[in-house]
């Protein structure tokens, strides 16, 4: 008997050492709606797990789930005992009375537990023997736990994320919103938790801090959880993709990428019912090496490697997604003249955003705009669409161009509106359009997966991506041949951001564009304009190539100084 406990024992040990998280039939319902349906998965030390899902499919619920803030219907999430837990706290206002540096340290919240404990006992006037040997053995603990270097670390991990040094000190409530997500990232990283969930780890950090965020999470040893629709991110950092698809998750090797292609290869081959079996085997099998080979050259180039080469081809399977049909046909092709921008400049609030604005655009040009000041980039669209007065310069568009503006703030658009969404892209058509009939319009709302019944939803209950997706119908529907978007892919799912991706680069008009889409950046500008108070830079060359250059990062810190 005791040898048979034994070797259960080992075998638990064993089996925790290798599976941190065990998720165990976890089902989740509200109502009628269905999230999660006996669910079943394991997430394994040394690898990141990027987890994607369609809008509204329960990404960010699960990783509440996984951290105890929601207790599912049914089933249970164990987790190997003494792991220490970390989330990204979305709750920006949730630090206000603490200092920013203080607030980083409390991410250890053991830690932070002890050092205060210890404080308290070296506060008493009547410091007793037993006191004594309480705070003995909690400064042994505060060592252990790094409380030593706690302060000096969370300090680090703030510069590194650009609050700078005199910022430290503050409370957080006299901070900016935009640093504030940097601590409270910092926040999740200190102490190197066990366990690692981070919910749009990205949204408001310039590519420098997302870049040193990547090269971070790819050096992590422990297990990471992460929800982001940035998939040059994704691909820099995931060894894995959990997918939450029609109530069920399931965990695929390799990056989103990886994860893509492979699920569209797997569909073509589906749906080719003359090819044999060897053929499709093959043919997945040199999908897979070629795949493998590539990984040498991630971040995570060993565990990605490993992973995929223990691949079989049964483990690739099609993706259910539905992908919209973003098309955009222009009227007609620009002429020679499209815009010219001479000296502009634009203050707000006593604060100057861009000057000296000077250019013009040639046709086949694809230009993003970039800023560290997302105002000045909102301001300078909203400029040249007549929206907004400049203070000083003019701009002027050739008589040749038919314009279609995403602006970042839609809200105008649908404010006051109870049209149903058949009504309300009726608005839009232009008039020289004739028959505009019920199909007509089906066929815009359509593309965007507005279906059936659908159409006669109200605009007052669309979501913020459903919403972009009808300025999305709005803007085809013109026939532009000048497309200027503002954060195209805000509030978009995977699947809406790369049609969109692959619209624009199939795009024959021009495209005037700013984003925090890496990969959209890299591959749809030919021309980068980077706009600043005391100027512009500009050059014609890819994204890659703009952040590469070593001239370039001169004339940036310049003209930032």
């Amino acid at each position: 008997m005791a040898q048979v406990f034994a070797r259960q024992k080992a075998y638990l040990c064993a089996h925790f050492r290798k599976f941190m998280i065990s998720v165990n039939n976890v089902t989740l319902a509200y109502g009628k709606r269905v999230l999660f349906d006996e669910v079943n998965i394991n997430f394994v030390k040394g690898n990141c797990y990027g987890v994607i899902g369609a809008n509204g499919a329960g990404k960010s619920t699960f990783l509440k789930i996984i951290s105890g803030e929601i207790e599912p219907n049914k089933g249970s999430v164990d987790i190997t005992p003494g792991e220490r837990m970390a989330v990204l706290n979305q709750n920006q206002f949730g630090f206000d009375e603490e200092t920013v540096l203080n607030t980083v340290m409390m991410g250890h919240k053991k830690m932070w537990q002890v050092m205060h404990e210890r404080d308290a006992i070296y506060a008493k006037e009547d410091f007793s023997e037993a006191d004594g040997i309480k705070a003995g053995e909690l400064e042994e603990q505060f060592g252990e736990m790094g409380g030593y270097t706690a302060e000096s670390d969370a300090a680090t991990f703030l510069s590194e994320l650009g609050v700078k040094d005199d910022l430290h000190y503050m409370q957080m409530k006299d901070i900016g919103a935009n640093l504030k997500v940097r601590v409270l990232l910092a926040q999740a990283l200190f102490g190197n938790p066990d366990i690692l969930l981070l919910d749009e780890p990205t949204n408001n950090l310039d590519v420098e801090t997302i870049g040193w965020l990547e090269n971070f999470l790819a050096d992590y040893q422990n297990i990471v959880l992460v929800v982001s629709h940035d998939r040059h991110f994704l691909d820099a950092v995931c060894t894995h993709v959990a997918d939450v698809d029609k109530m069920k998750i399931k965990v695929y090797t390799g990056n989103y990428s990886f994860w893509y292609e492979s699920s569209q290869l797997a569909a073509r081959q589906a749906s080719d019912k003359n090819k044999k079996q060897e053929e499709k085997k093959k043919d997945l099998l040199e999908f897979i090496a070629r795949f493998s080979a590539n990984a040498s050259k991630s971040k995570q180039a060993t565990s990605r490697k490993k992973a995929l080469d223990k691949l079989v081809f049964e483990d690739i399977t099609a993706s259910n997604r539905k992908y919209p049909g973003i098309i955009f046909k222009q009227e007609r092709e620009v002429g020679n003249e499209i815009l010219k921008v001479e000296g502009l400049s634009k203050s707000l609030d006593g604060k100057l955003l861009f000057s000296k604005l000077n250019f013009d655009i040639q046709k086949n040009q694809k230009i993003a705009f970039i800023s560290r000041d997302p105002l000045a980039l909102t301001t300078f669209f909203e400029v040249i669409n007549g929206r907004i007065k400049a203070d000083g310069g003019l701009y002027e568009w050739g008589t040749t161009i038919t314009p279609a503006y995403l602006p970042n703030d839609n809200t105008e658009y649908f404010e006051g509106s109870n049209l149903n969404l058949m009504d309300w892209l009726r608005q839009f058509v232009p008039p020289y359009v004739r028959d505009v009939d019920e199909d007509f319009l089906r066929g815009f709302l359509g593309k965007m997966l507005f279906s059936g019944d659908e159409i006669l939803k109200k605009t007052t209950v669309l979501s913020g991506g459903e919403k972009v997706r009808c300025m999305l119908s709005k803007m085809m529907i013109q026939n532009p041949n000048v497309l200027i978007l503002d954060e195209p892919t805000n509030h978009l799912d995977l699947e809406s951001i790369i049609a969109f991706n692959d619209s624009m680069i199939a795009f024959s008009g021009i495209v005037l564009f700013t984003t925090h889409d890496h990969q959209f950046m890299q591959t749809v500008a030919n021309r980068i304009i980077e706009i600043t108070p005391k100027g512009m830079i500009d050059k014609l060359m890819t994204y890659d190539e703009y952040l590469a250059d070593d001239r370039v990062k001169e004339q940036r810190e310049e003209m930032y100084r």
